[in-house]
């Protein structure tokens, strides 16, 4: 299908520079659906001549999100435009990262991004390639390089032929961000979208990505008898949203439902009673099981929003994005516009956009990782009124 990207994005660029007063932005994300596969380097030259902005990034997705909807494999764009006064702006396209053995400043030489002062970044990573890209060991550098970072973003969700945008330039494999330092506080939310079965437990014995023993007892065992204490209807779903929620900190004895990080059990082992675990884990954690389901994400969010608003501060955010995953909308809710509509509920009515992603970047705890399932929303607001 060829459509009209000129048509496509004139109005578009009409309702931004009115709630701009001016075309001028510092900062443009764009996403994209493949739709427009003809006119990507189109898209990216009417962007930049109209806005002229100071960073442009961007990407291809399977979905899109701006303002309340959320279009699911349908035609659509969406452009996140921003004024940012005493904000820097740094970009970068990135197909290797420095080595596990190099300090800090390697990952300021290879990012471009001064160290001396806090800093936000949104990332978007191809992973399909070839090569693929994997972000983790990125999150886990610029977290070591830059303490008190805050990262969000997504992996673009195309099966085959993705795009990044970043600035004049178009990639198709590796990762493009931006990072923003100055006058600017980048909130963030992440709902993994999971309630809690039975008790926290300690990790007694295992062995990298290995659960041998919980509390002294076999990790199968343990499950099995958590299985046989559910009502049927959560009896199966724990053929299919089974995870195990890991503790992000170890410094709290009692954890809020967000200090979890979600990871899938992808085997169990009823001969020799062990499970194998989507992390590396570390004897003495907590974790406790969880189940994923409509219900379970909903009131996640609907938790995680509401604390926001708790606990917000005096310069409100004045716009966000949404990195959400491909496995969430009308496909897990039954509706559409979901969780964007949750966020306008709750937040108010803040200039949203984003998109459907086959993997989610954000903070739980200290940390920042990759996550599955989840709704990873960055919201920006001035640091000084």
């Amino acid at each position: 299908m060829q459509l009209d990207a000129a048509s496509a994005l004139t109005e578009i660029k009409r309702a931004i520079s009115e709630q701009l007063e001016g075309p001028h932005a510092d900062l443009v994300c764009a996403f994209v659906s493949p739709h427009y596969a003809d006119s990507f380097a189109q898209i990216s030259e009417l962007i930049r001549a109209h806005f002229a902005p100071r960073a442009f990034v961007g990407c291809t997705a399977a979905g899109i999100v701006g303002g309340s909807r959320e279009i699911e494999q349908q035609p659509a764009l969406s452009l996140s435009a921003a004024r940012l006064p005493g904000v820097e702006l740094h970009t970068f396209h990135l197909d290797q990262y420095p080595g596990p053995d190099e300090g800090p400043e390697a990952w300021e030489q290879a990012l471009g991004v001064p160290r001396d002062q806090p800093a936000y970044f949104v990332l978007l990573a191809d992973p399909m390639g070839p090569p693929p890209c994997d972000p983790r060991p990125l999150l886990a550098g610029i977290d070591y390089a830059y303490p008190n970072a805050v990262q969000i973003g997504g992996l673009a969700s195309i099966i085959e032929g993705n795009t990044l945008f970043v600035n004049d330039s178009l990639h198709r494999t590796g990762l493009v961000g931006v990072a923003l330092q100055g006058n600017i506080q980048v909130d963030t939310i992440v709902a993994q979208g999971c309630r809690p079965i039975g008790p926290p437990m300690t990790i007694t014995t295992c062995e990298e990505h290995i659960l041998h023993e919980l509390d002294g007892q076999p990790a199968f065992e343990i499950l099995a008898a958590l299985y046989q204490s559910l009502p049927s209807e959560d009896q199966e779903r724990m053929r299919y949203a089974l995870h195990i929620g890991v503790a992000s900190t170890e410094l709290k004895i009692d954890l809020e439902p967000g200090e979890y990080l979600m990871r899938n059990v992808i085997h169990m082992d009823q001969e020799r009673g062990f499970l194998a675990i989507g992390e590396e884990l570390r004897q003495g954690q907590t974790v406790q099981f969880h189940l994923r389901d409509a219900d379970a994400a909903s009131d996640d969010l609907n938790v995680l929003l509401d604390h926001y608003q708790e606990t917000k501060t005096t310069t409100p955010p004045a716009g966000a994005l949404l990195f959400t995953c491909t496995g969430r909308g009308q496909g897990l809710f039954g509706q559409p516009d979901h969780d964007s509509n949750a966020f306008f509920q709750t937040v108010g009515e803040v200039p949203l956009g984003g998109f459907f992603c086959s993997g989610e970047i954000g903070p739980v705890g200290p940390d920042t990782h990759l996550h599955s399932y989840t709704s990873s929303f960055g919201l920006f607001r001035p640091l000084n009124s």
